[in-house]
């Protein structure tokens, strides 16, 4: 059966909401979502499918990137077909995952980010090896459209109404840009739910060469990572990937290619592991510290603008690093605690974090920086709701042991 044949089937979209509620999936995803089905709203985007009519174009969006300041460009559909494309995403990576190689963690059934670092704690057990790190620099955008699309015609087959729907999705130079409609190259459209599937196609042929030669590797979409025993070694892979991925129209990030020695220990998905303790990696760190410390500036002017007492800012900044600490920030989008805490075995960063965390209460509350910040007890700050890192991570760590 034609894949697009299955989108208006009540037993997938059941399937696809049991999968979404049974992730890190944020109460109000899975609630918009229970009433999307239960009313069928799916229907209509299905039929405009099935008739082929042209699917509605994409915003252009430019936000923040995760913890810090730095920009990035997303589209997005519009809730319907947004939701529709969500369902379609779930079908193809299901559907077309013995395409891909070992290597490959990212957006896969029964594989996770988690699940990447795990095997490389377990691979690299006990071995001194060198680590290449390297990140493709805007990995969704600047894919080049006209080489991939080859690819994807190859990998779905004889499923020829598939093609047509995917491509052009991506053949479409227009895009809506505030209250006009421009047109310009946006690779496979980050945001979008099916540029998860592309990223991991256009880089099999990466993967496989990897997991032919059984070296310790892993990518998570635009991340990579893999391990040797020398330097030339290291150096060797790396040039092979620089030369893969010009071929490919694809360039790494710089700044973000490293080659660690085995004494440096190795960073990869935001976890650094060093003497074989994994901890959060200090970048992570210094990014929540940067947004704690501008979300507390923009209260304490709120606060004084507004003439609010100061317990308001204090639970206001409380709502917002509890959500990203603790709960599902957004959909598909883990917190700290589903994130960090099944891989970490210290912590030390966890502290840090909570320690930033309570002077920037402690501020809020009081107005000083000074040592006069101390006469707000901690038992004051567990009263408006803060949460410690370092006590819900040993909690979680005693459930799961029991």
């Amino acid at each position: 059966m034609p894949l697009l044949d299955r989108l208006p089937d009540p037993s997938v979209w059941e399937r696809f909401y049991e999968y979404k509620t049974s992730l890190a999936c944020p109460k109000d995803f899975a609630k918009e979502l229970r009433t999307f089905i239960d009313e069928q709203a799916y229907l209509p985007v299905c039929e405009s499918i099935r008739r082929g009519e042209p699917f509605p174009l994409p915003r252009k969006a430019v936000i923040s990137k995760q913890y810090s300041q730095k920009k990035r460009t997303v589209y997005i559909y519009p809730r319907p077909e947004n939701i529709v494309l969500k369902l379609l995403t779930y079908l193809l990576l299901r559907e077309f995952d013995g395409l891909f190689s070992r290597g490959l963690y990212s957006f896969r059934p029964g594989r996770s980010a988690k699940d990447a670092v795990r095997m490389l704690q377990r691979k690299l057990r006990g071995r001194r090896c060198w680590a290449y790190k390297a990140d493709i620099s805007d990995y969704f955008n600047s894919l080049p459209v006209e080489r991939f699309l080859p690819e994807l015609k190859k990998a779905v087959g004889e499923d020829e109404t598939l093609y047509e729907f995917l491509s052009s999705l991506l053949a479409e130079p227009r895009v809506r840009d505030g209250k006009r409609i421009i047109e310009e190259r946006k690779g496979i459209m980050a945001g979008t739910p099916q540029a998860s599937f592309y990223a991991n196609l256009y880089l099999k042929d990466l993967d496989a060469h990897f997991a032919a030669l059984d070296v310790p590797y892993a990518r998570y979409s635009d991340d990579i990572i893999l391990f040797t025993g020398t330097r030339e070694e290291g150096e060797e892979h790396a040039a092979f990937i620089r030369s893969f991925l010009e071929e490919k129209g694809l360039r790494l990030n710089p700044a973000k290619e490293t080659l660690f020695a085995p004494e440096d220990g190795w960073i990869f998905l935001g976890v650094s592991c060093r003497n074989g303790v994994m901890d959060i990696a200090p970048v992570s760190l210094r990014k929540m510290k940067a947004k704690m410390r501008r979300k507390t500036r923009a209260l304490k002017r709120w606060q004084e603008r507004n003439g609010l007492e100061p317990e308001k800012a204090a639970k206001a900044f409380i709502r917002v690093f509890n959500r990203k600490l603790f709960e599902s920030p957004g959909d598909s989008e883990l917190s700290w605690s589903h994130w960090f805490f099944p891989v970490i075995d210290t912590a030390e960063s966890l502290r840090t974090v909570d320690r930033y965390a309570q002077d920037c209460l402690r501020f809020l509350l009081s107005g000083k920086h000074t040592k006069a910040r101390y006469n707000v007890r901690y038992e004051d700050l567990k009263r408006l709701g803060y949460r410690s890192l370092v006590h819900e991570y040993y909690k979680r760590k005693e459930e799961s042991e029991n």
